[in-house]
């Protein structure tokens, strides 16, 4: 929750205007939950951060940003304090600006051609960015750790522990098919519905640059795939095809090439697990948690999904 005093801090430090109004949280993730703030010069987003951040790193994600948006992927533009940071360290908890958009709530049926247009127009932003591939997007979970899970859920009488146990082989399958980026560049890394959302305006915004960093755009195409299209061919095609036309550069033609998104969900599925099990959580968080688990249950990400969508988008 935002006091009133941090929220006067706000409008001073960014210099937003007076007559402030904040409402929500209206969005909320692992790391971070997003306010509604308008004031007398217009309407902004502020995020507030669970964990502390560097103002180094995340003046970077506003530099990728910003190059994005001078491309033309819509995006929010950041705002900067009077000091020229981008973060407001206020009582335990940070905050950062960026000016309102009317999101639509999160949707992996927006249309596939505009998803794959967008995500083409962010492959070819030219951005040399610090940061290095990370192995939450490269590394497997490890059978040996699926298996304590397992266990460990089973014991603590998980709402979700039979279907863990059902899908514990798969998760262990998939993460055979891990292979190294092969063409490394930098990539927003986070591109689920949840950061690519449709708008009031009936076309697409990318949000939330705070994951970003090498990876191969190919891995990162291919986890756009399985999330707007899953098991509809069509909208595969239509995406994959849109992304090409459009200039880009990957190009998706095996199994390995969805290791982005193996080891994203892994990690995932992971953290929701240990947060679930972790006797510190609260009966509402430990409710999230299970309903995390519970959304890749209903939409799982397995090698016939695989295969169907490589089906889809082959030549």
């Amino acid at each position: 929750m935002l006091a009133g005093g941090q929220v006067a801090a706000i409008v001073e430090r960014y210099a937003l205007g007076a007559g402030a109004h904040i409402t929500g949280p209206t969005a909320r993730g692992y790391h971070g939950e997003v306010w509604k703030l308008a004031t007398s010069r217009g309407t902004w987003a502020v995020k507030r951060h669970f964990v502390h951040h560097d103002e180094a790193e995340v003046r970077e994600d506003v530099d990728y940003q910003d190059a994005a948006a001078a491309a033309g992927v819509p995006t929010p533009v950041a705002v900067r304090t009077i000091d020229g940071d981008v973060l407001l360290d206020l009582d335990n908890t940070q905050v950062r600006i960026n000016d309102w958009v009317d999101l639509q709530d999160a949707d992996p049926c927006l249309d596939p051609v505009a998803v794959g247009q967008v995500v083409a127009q962010l492959h070819c932003v030219e951005f040399a960015g610090t940061r290095p591939e990370h192995p939450w997007y490269t590394d497997p979970v490890g059978a040996e750790r699926w298996d304590e899970l397992g266990r460990a859920l089973d014991a603590a009488h998980a709402p979700f522990a039979d279907e863990f146990a059902g899908l514990q082989g798969e998760l262990v399958a998939l993460e055979a098919l891990l292979e190294p980026g092969a063409e490394l560049q930098t990539c927003h890394r986070d591109l689920w519905a949840d950061n690519l959302r449709g708008t009031a305006e009936s076309g697409v915004c990318v949000i939330d640059w705070d994951n970003f960093g090498l990876a191969d755009p190919t891995h990162e195409l291919a986890a756009l795939l399985y999330e707007f299209a899953f098991r509809d061919p069509q909208r595969a095609r239509a995406l994959h095809d849109a992304y090409r036309a459009a200039g880009g550069p990957g190009h998706v033609h095996r199994r390995g090439h969805f290791s982005m998104a193996i080891a994203q969900l892994g990690h995932l599925n992971e953290l929701s697990c240990e947060r679930w099990l972790d006797p510190a959580t609260s009966d509402l968080d430990r409710e999230r948690n299970a309903a995390r688990f519970g959304e890749f249950v209903d939409r799982p990400l397995t090698r016939d999904v695989i295969d169907e969508l490589l089906d889809a988008v082959a030549p």
